[in-house]
């Protein structure tokens, strides 16, 4: 059959940069969100009417946009009508284009990289009608999200923590690769205490759901385990009961007299490093490189905890 080179090559680029400029298309810059001495970029998708706000935190080596369209959390956006904000870290900051989590001017209330993210929350804050922002990170995200639930309690509804680590960890690289490997040297009480003395005795503590792979090698499980203890008495939390792993996950769960999920963790059988995606059920995810096939999708399930598909099941 005779066909035209030349002709399927310029359309092949044309179909290609159409899907690149939609891509694009869907979300937009955030530009001029004040002082920025992380020197960090973000970008963000917003439905016409928002009812919440959405902050993704991505892991080493990850682009934001990509994270939010694997995982399915732009899809979800989408179905309930959040705003998605998507900060992103660069490799001038760091080689593995992680947030330094582990760097005490980086992570120290109204410093560096934290107060950064703190500029961007509060400049779509005032951007949208709604109130009501969470919070979620996956790896050296997700110690990022710790620091900025420990810093900012009071600008969280809640937050979620996948394969990440409690703040204080470490301030230093020497104590965030023990910390990784072996868990934090803090017991939870430490931990808890550390907390409390960055904030007032009246502060309104946000919630969370915090997920690990129980053979995680790169960030030992260990840490989400103290990171759930350590909220359990932030928010004076009594264990209340454990979903069993039949379906290749347990559930712990924490309540208070006021919430009756306020913590809670989820560790998923056989699954390493990585968010949880299940490519079988709608808006469950795409495997890749730390999305990680499952029984279970973490972003589907924070989604529900946070009872942001109420409205819009």
């Amino acid at each position: 059959m005779f066909f035209n080179k030349n002709k399927y090559f310029y359309l092949g680029c044309y179909i290609l940069a159409l899907l690149s400029f939609s891509s694009q298309a869907t979300f937009k810059p955030l530009v001029q969100f004040g002082e920025n001495p992380g020197d960090l970029a973000a970008s963000y998708y917003q439905p016409e009417k928002s009812n919440a706000i959405v902050v993704l935190l991505h892991g080493c080596l990850q682009n934001a946009e990509s994270l939010a369209e694997q995982s399915d959390f732009l899809a979800l956006a989408k179905q309930h009508q959040f705003t998605l904000l998507l900060p992103q870290q660069s490799q001038q900051n760091n080689v593995k284009s992680c947030f330094n989590w582990f760097s005490k001017q980086d992570t120290s209330k109204d410093q560096g990289e934290l107060l950064s993210l703190k500029n961007m929350i509060t400049t779509l804050q005032d951007r949208s009608p709604v109130s009501d922002t969470y919070v979620a990170g996956l790896s050296a995200g997700g110690a990022m999200a710790s620091a900025l639930l420990v810093n900012y309690p009071e600008m969280f509804t809640s937050g979620a923590i996948i394969a990440g680590l409690p703040y204080p960890c470490a301030d230093n690289l020497v104590k965030a690769i023990s910390c990784m490997r072996n868990g934090p040297s803090q017991n939870a009480e430490e931990l808890s205490k550390l907390a409390l003395s960055l904030n007032k005795p009246s502060t309104k503590w946000p919630s969370i759901s915090i997920w690990t792979g129980k053979i995680d090698s790169i960030v030992n499980p260990k840490n989400s385990s103290a990171l759930a203890n350590q909220w359990a008495l932030i928010l004076q939390a009594n264990e209340q009961n454990q979903v069993g792993g039949t379906k290749g996950f347990s559930k712990s769960i924490w309540s208070t007299s006021k919430q009756a999920n306020a913590v809670e963790l989820i560790e998923v059988d056989n699954i390493g490093h990585g968010i949880m995606i299940n490519s079988q059920i709608e808006n469950g995810g795409t495997s890749g490189n730390f999305l990680l096939e499952s029984p279970i999708s973490s972003v589907k399930n924070i989604v529900s905890f946070w009872q942001l598909n109420a409205n819009n099941p």
